[in-house]
């Protein structure tokens, strides 16, 4: 009998919710079959089986909430699968240290953004990559964020934890009292209190699940780690021949608006006090749907035409919508846009969502009065909110990128 645990899916949350099993018990499956769909911050992930076998006990069911290293099926092994257990006892064993680990310190993370280029969580590449490199020093994910923050090296450390896991305690014990309290109580967050709807109302208690609860947690890092500023300027569209495809002319305004000001397209790394320009563009498109906001990822804009732009442009709207958009199209933007005036609104104050550090925002289209050269005239105008990061951006920065997006989208073509 080995019983699979619910790997590490790389979104940097402590837990996923079930969505559907495509097995159930009694049946067979061979190793690397799709096994169950899982949500995780902002992606929907199909989960392979790990073996080949009978499936003999399901530990979740649809819309159940998991925590990562949690049960989460039973299989009765095939001979093959057996003979090959080496491997899949690392996977164990790896696992059962993940279900140990603390979550204390999931909220640390947020906004984190793996790289495209790691192997498919679950995937027995992945787990021999991370069972590898997990033997250096051993520890719940709390006390290596504390021990960062201590100034306390792990390596060649003996923790008290099961097998020598390195615990929170063992961390502050190797700090020192009065340096590890002084810095425990000021990271200590005063805990929230609970609301109490006033009696005569009529309420609906909607707990935040997938989508929302990633948003919330985003909306939180940005609050905490960001130095928001917002601009507002109009571009003037009245010499354009025609209606235009707004966004694919906004994403080739923003390429101008980069190449003016390489500086916005880029990650801020705090650690480092660094930050990372980058030259690709991939923008993150803000996305409503009925289930909260997803933002997939517009890769190499600098290297589309406009064809293949739009083509592109709705594929992944489509995908988001329909909530088939691929784990690796969510992570890794380097800009972000929020295309809000689709559907209301003239100016906002869009979100930076950290590492990048800037997002534009386009408002509704609308015909404004005008005075052109000394007469009255009707323009159409679409109205720009560019946040940024006052950290690493200036303001003059900002607002040259905005003039060069102005100078892109008034032009006739």
């Amino acid at each position: 009998m080995t019983v699979f645990k619910l790997p590490d899916l790389g979104e940097g949350l402590s837990e996923a919710e079930v969505l559907r099993w495509h097995v159930q018990v009694g049946d067979r499956i061979e190793v690397d079959a799709p096994m169950l769909a899982v949500e995780t911050a902002k992606a929907v992930v199909e989960v392979p089986s790990p073996v080949s076998g009978i499936i003999t006990a399901l530990h979740a069911k649809a819309g159940d909430r998991i925590e990562i290293g949690a049960p989460l099926v039973e299989f009765t092994l095939d001979a093959a699968s057996v003979a090959a257990s080496p491997a899949q006892q690392a996977a164990d064993s790896a696992a059962e240290v993940v279900a140990a680990e603390e979550s204390a310190d999931s909220g640390t993370v947020v906004g984190h953004m793996p790289s495209s280029t790691d192997e498919y969580p679950g995937s027995r590449a992945f787990e021999s990559v991370h069972i590898a490199t997990s033997l250096r020093a051993r520890a719940v994910p709390a006390a290596r964020a504390l021990a960062r923050s201590l100034g306390v090296d792990l390596e060649g450390m003996s923790g008290s934890g099961r097998g020598g896991l390195i615990t929170v305690e063992d961390v502050m014990q190797r700090a020192g009292p009065g340096r590890a309290a002084s810095r425990a109580e000021a990271a200590a967050p005063a805990a929230p209190a609970a609301l109490v709807p006033l009696p005569e109302w009529t309420t609906e208690v909607q707990p935040l699940r997938s989508l929302r609860r990633a948003m919330a947690q985003s909306m939180s890092a940005s609050r905490d780690n960001v130095a928001a500023c917002t601009v507002f300027d109009d571009a003037d569209l009245h010499r354009w021949s025609g209606p235009g495809d707004y966004s694919a002319r906004v994403l080739r305004a923003i390429l101008a608006g980069i190449r003016a000001e390489p500086g916005l397209n880029a990650w801020y790394d705090a650690a480092a006090e660094s930050r990372i320009l980058i030259r690709e563009i991939d923008v993150g498109l803000a996305v409503d749907t009925p289930d909260g906001l997803i933002v997939p990822v517009l890769r190499h804009v600098e290297s589309l035409d406009a064809a293949p732009l739009r083509a592109e442009l709705d594929r992944l709207k489509r995908a988001a919508r329909d909530r088939t958009v691929k784990t690796e199209e969510l992570r890794n933007f380097t800009f972000m846009l929020s295309n809000f005036g689709t559907l209301a609104g003239r100016y906002a104050t869009p979100v930076v969502v950290p590492p990048a550090v800037a997002i534009l925002g386009t408002g509704r289209v609308r015909q404004d009065v005008m005075a052109a050269e000394g007469r009255v005239e009707i323009h159409a105008r679409m109205p720009l909110s560019l946040s940024f990061d006052h950290r690493v951006v200036t303001g003059g920065e900002a607002v040259r990128f905005l003039g060069a997006v102005i100078s892109d989208l008034e032009r006739p073509e």
